[in-house]
């Protein structure tokens, strides 16, 4: 008698299977990235392109206006996103997605709150892997470029002088709605870059915000400036990698990620 279309015809369970290390075996990086940000994640899928290596985020809460008081406000909600990076699994290093909520809050805060929900995971931050880009390009007198208003670079200033660099030289955009921010031209960004690139004091540039777009004409400014050049994003890619283990040269991305 042929089958109904309902009637079961196999019903096969427990077929045997075997488990690999997933879609990273070799680094699985964790990112809390911003409600606002736009380009954060766009800039890692282009430049995390490396077998056995993934990233997973979540977002945390915060306002559409840069400014000391909105970025000191994510605090509160830093353990709560890094809780939902997946919960029960492994990871080997969560980056925290902010530059300028990162000088606000406080570095040593900012791993604390991480290490709530993932305790002894290593850390980092934009700033904190731009600075040790910089250190290991070789670069100590550093050109600032930013979108922020003037008490935000103020803080960032201070918070780069406070790690041995010097920072001769500042230019910024002097803009507050992040969601704007991401809608600024690479070109408008080359162009500033050129300018504070070729001052006499500086030896490297870093552009400061994740909501930048920069990744992609890093290696194109190096070689028209002869200085290294690095962004939030850039360098946090990098030191995310560099701290999970992978030591990998990714071409196209400009010299610090040939280090």
């Amino acid at each position: 008698m042929a089958a109904t279309e309902h009637e079961l015809i196999v019903n096969r369970q427990h077929i045997g299977y075997t488990l690999d290390g997933g879609v990273a075996p070799r680094a699985a990086i964790g990112l809390i990235v911003l409600a606002t940000d736009q380009t954060l994640e766009h800039e890692f899928r282009a430049m995390l392109r490396l077998d056995g290596v993934a990233f997973y985020e979540s977002r945390i809460h915060n306002s559409a206006a840069i400014n000391p008081t909105t970025l000191a406000a994510m605090e509160r909600d830093l353990t709560g996103a890094a809780s939902l990076i997946l919960p029960g699994s492994h990871l080997d290093v969560i980056g925290y997605g902010c530059t300028s909520g990162t000088v606000v809050i406080g570095e040593e805060t900012v791993f604390r709150r991480i290490h709530e929900a993932w305790p002894g995971i290593a850390c980092t931050t934009p700033i904190t892997a731009a600075i040790a880009g910089m250190k290991a390009l070789g670069a100590r007198r550093i050109a600032l470029l930013t979108p922020y208003v003037d008490s935000v670079n103020r803080l960032l200033r201070d918070f780069i002088l406070a790690r041995g660099l010097a920072v001769p030289a500042v230019g910024s955009f002097n803009h507050e709605d992040d969601r704007e921010v991401a809608r600024m031209t690479t070109d408008s960004v080359k162009a500033a870059v050129r300018g504070l690139a070729a001052l006499p004091a500086v030896d490297g540039v870093f552009v400061s915000c994740t909501s930048l777009r920069v990744a992609a004409i890093v290696e194109e400014l190096e070689a028209e400036t002869g200085k290294p050049v690095t962004s939030s994003n850039h360098a946090l890619a990098w030191h995310c990698l560099r701290l999970a283990g992978c030591r990998d040269a990714v071409p196209g991305f400009g010299r610090l990620f040939r280090t």
